[in-house]
């Protein structure tokens, strides 16, 4: 859970709620095919279906800021800066204005491609 303290009292928000945020806005982003999961017992990255947004974030909070990690999948041949520079932008955005968490920082693993 994520707490924000205001004047008028806290607000609590749970971290599947903020990793389903990171990972709509993410896979709205032109060239992303989907999230990733990373299997720890075979190391194979599996491409997961719209319905699993929040299996590829990882959201955590350091210094009242969010720390977001995120693993997607893109389409062959984008331009892979212009592409994780845009999710970078979209998904600070989407979070900061529908949360009212501030975020440090969004990392961006680009874990596979889809022809």
């Amino acid at each position: 859970m994520v707490r924000l303290e205001t004047k008028l009292g806290e607000v609590t928000i749970s971290q599947a709620v903020l990793a389903r945020m990171v990972g709509i806005a993410a896979t709205s982003c032109y060239g992303v095919v989907g999230m990733a999961s990373r299997n720890t017992s075979d190391g194979l990255t599996a491409l997961l279906g719209l319905d699993s947004y929040e299996r590829g974030v990882k959201v955590d909070v350091i210094n009242d800021k969010l720390h977001i990690d995120l693993h997607i999948v893109v389409l062959y041949g984008v331009n892979l800066r212009a592409i994780t520079e845009s999710i970078i932008h979209k998904v600070k955005y989407a979070v900061e204005e529908q949360s009212g968490f501030e975020v440090g920082d969004v990392t961006v693993y680009v874990d596979g491609m889809k022809v």
